[in-house]
Order: C-alpha cells, then structure tokens, then sequence
C-alpha cells in the first residue's frame, strides 16, 4: 500500500536518452544526443500529475558524431559551455490529454534564456525489473526554436535558405526508479 505524501523517482541513466534533431541544407537531419544528464521526479505515489521534475543536461556532453560540428556547438555561437555549464528544465504542469497521453509545460533554460514550453509526454506505465526495482517511463517529444534562447548562428545558402533550421525537434526515452 502506497504511503500519504511524496515519492522520490531517480533517474536510470542506462536507460534513458535526450535526443535532437535539426534539418541542415533544408534538404536532411542531423541528430545529436546529450550523453550526461539527471533528472529527479517527485509524485503523490504513482500519480505524476502533480509531480515535481527537475532536469538538468551537462552542455558540453552534446554528441552529433562529429567533433568539429560539436566543438561548434559548444562555442559562444551556440550552447558557449564556457559561461553556461547546463541547460534545465523545470515542469510547471502534467495534464493528462488521453489514456497514457500529457501535456508537459515546464521552463527551459538554455545560455541563461528561460522560457516556457511544451512538450507530449507519453506514460509508459510503470513495472518491476528482474531485481525487483520499480520503474517508471516515459517517451517525451517536442520542438522548439532555438532562436527563442539565442541560438541565432546560421549561414545563408547561395540557393536559398539557411545552412541550419530554427526548429529543432527534441525527444528523451526516460526511466525512473523509485526510491524506497
């Protein structure tokens, strides 16, 4: 039987992933990860609507595959991990949309930028693994414009259009483990 008051949800980082996706030339995707991040949840037992989650992403783990693309995106033309260690996410709201289906509306700071977003958050439900641990996940996926927190470097192309779009698609696979 679940006790009165708050369950602590930790993150599983060997299950969890956050992901982003830019068009580059107009014409295809790049993709890149941030490979070290924490994030923490607290609920009313197994109910996540009233959660408390908390996010915070090491700026300079941004991974694309590529080191001079990503030494670029640690420069001050975007993330600038010299003055801006970590990019937060801070959840204001969890509003059940459909079964297993929320909307996720918290405040995002990138480069010291805060600004409100939303994002679909699908519950995955919540299971034990074979040591006996609960787990939670979740499938979360959104866009926003990187403009909106000074992400502005682009190059135009002779053809038209610019070398890296505004919109950048971002998505997380996360599970949470509950804290006895």
């Amino acid at each position: 039987m679940e006790t009165t008051g708050n369950t602590k949800w930790v993150l599983d980082p060997t299950h969890s992933e956050i992901l982003f996706k830019v068009k580059h030339l107009m014409i295809t995707n790049v993709k890149g990860e941030f490979r070290n991040f924490n994030a923490d949840v607290l609920s009313s037992g197994n109910d996540f609507t009233t959660a408390s989650v908390n996010v915070s992403i090491d700026a300079s783990s941004v991974f694309t595959n590529n080191e001079d693309r990503d030494n670029h995106l640690e420069s001050a033309d975007f993330f600038d991990t010299e003055n801006h260690k970590e990019l937060t996410f801070k959840a204001t709201s969890l509003k059940k949309v459909d079964e297993g289906e929320y909307k996720l509306t918290g405040l995002l700071t990138i480069k010291g930028v805060t600004n409100e977003v939303s994002l679909k958050a699908e519950f995955g439900g919540i299971n034990k693994d074979p040591w006996g641990n609960e787990k939670a996940g979740f499938s979360i996926e959104g866009k926003i414009n990187r403009k909106d927190w000074g992400l502005n470097w682009n190059a135009a192309l002779e053809t038209g259009g610019v070398l890296v779009s505004d919109e950048v698609k971002i998505s997380a696979e996360v599970q949470f483990v509950k804290q006895a």
